[in-house]
């Protein structure tokens, strides 16, 4: 690999009825610009990851990036799109530019802005991540896909409400500590794990406390080649990035096993020349808890089946073997599609270069990001590793 992160920016995640796409856009421009230390001249090529799908009227958007700077003008720009994978599927093009020597300068942005959409247009464009001949009239949209496969998780290997309950409240104790956070509330393992008015069922076996939140929010991320980055302040490395893509229809997997995030996961170490016991730490894709303990065994955390086991033993907790979602994943720091992607790896980034705050970890050498789309069908892995 040949792609160094080094510079970023990134937004609180949360409700900003007084932005847009484009005003949350050009400020995290600006500020990865002046992190890496760089100006817009210094690009050479912009990628957006923007998901929309509804949400935004403005659907031609690649080219906002250019009002955070005139000298952003003729410059290439493409908009990239893949679900909720948006963010990493457009810095996977920005390192195959750098690869293929056609840039050395990358800026990846991911952007979006949910909650000004009434609230059952969300749940139908939300939606439009499935299969729709066979998902489209799901009750509780894309939280009733994740409904369906906690359904068949649960009749393979028995109820997991327990440990459910457990990821909820972990995540949510690791986001009191990410000022980025949308939600910086420590609910509690008995909260989450108990049925109320507050915390009702939303699908299947899923209640309120197992679901991502509906966000705005925006994060950037400046990309170098080897050589441009001899002169940056820091360098974060790739090493390794990759993308497996699988069948839309649920129906044409095994989708309790997560196929394609096993085979991303096996290709990203196999690439990075690493097992998973050598990664300091791991940002997965929480977008509901029965994603995060179906991601443990698609990893190589534990046996199919045995999820649970990592959480009983504390092995994803912050002092644990392999800590998970530190920054309280999507499930405390919230989820706006576009920018979810760019901001695990922002996160990492800071973990690597011990920018990480009150997250931070000890000794944390080499981070894995996973960012899905759709129900395990757009498939990134990330391995990083700082290395100045």
């Amino acid at each position: 690999m040949t792609a160094n992160i080094t510079g970023w920016a990134h937004t609180p995640f949360g409700k900003h009825d007084t932005e847009t796409v484009e005003s949350l856009a050009v400020r995290v421009t600006r500020e990865a610009l002046d992190h890496a230390g760089i100006s817009a001249a210094d690009v050479d090529e912009v990628y957006l990851g923007h998901f929309n799908a509804g949400f935004s009227r403005q659907d031609f958007t690649a080219s906002l990036v250019f009002q955070a700077d005139d000298a952003f003008r003729f410059k290439p720009a493409t908009r990239v799109e893949n679900a909720c994978a948006t963010g990493s599927a457009a810095i996977a093009q920005g390192i195959k530019a750098i690869e293929a020597g056609r840039a050395r300068v990358v800026l990846v942005v991911g952007v979006e802005q949910m909650t000004t959409t009434p609230g059952l247009q969300i749940g139908e464009n939300l939606l439009r991540a499935s299969y729709l001949p066979e998902d489209g009239e799901t009750p509780a949209g894309f939280a009733g896909v994740f409904g369906k496969i906690a359904d068949l998780y649960y009749q393979r290997y028995g109820d997991q409400s327990d440990a459910l309950a457990m990821i909820a409240a972990k995540n949510h104790r690791n986001g009191c500590k990410n000022p980025y956070a949308q939600m910086r509330k420590d609910l509690g393992y008995d909260f989450c794990r108990t049925l109320s008015d507050k915390n009702p069922f939303v699908a299947g076996p899923l209640k309120r406390t197992d679901c991502s939140l509906v966000s705005d929010g925006a994060a950037a991320l400046v990309l170098m080649s080897d050589d441009a980055a001899l002169g940056a302040p820091r360098a974060v490395r790739f090493k390794a990035n990759v993308h497996v893509q699988d069948f839309l229809p649920m129906s044409r997997r095994d989708i309790v096993s997560f196929e394609g995030v096993s085979v991303a996961w096996k290709r990203a170490l196999k690439m990075a020349g690493l097992t998973l016991d050598d990664l300091s730490f791991v940002e997965t894709h929480d977008c509901f808890t029965i994603a995060e303990l179906i991601e443990y065994e698609a990893m190589g955390l534990t046996a199919p089946g045995q999820g649970a086991t990592a959480l009983k033993e504390g092995w994803t907790l912050p002092d644990g073997r392999l800590p998970v979602n530190v920054s309280g994943g999507l499930k405390a720091k919230g989820h706006p599609i576009g920018a979810t992607g760019v901001s695990m790896h922002v996160l990492s980034s800071m973990q690597l270069c011990g920018d990480a705050g009150e997250m931070q970890l000890a000794d944390a050498k080499l981070g894995g990001v996973f960012n899905m789309g759709g129900a395990a069908v757009a498939n990134y892995v990330s391995i990083l590793e700082r290395t100045r």
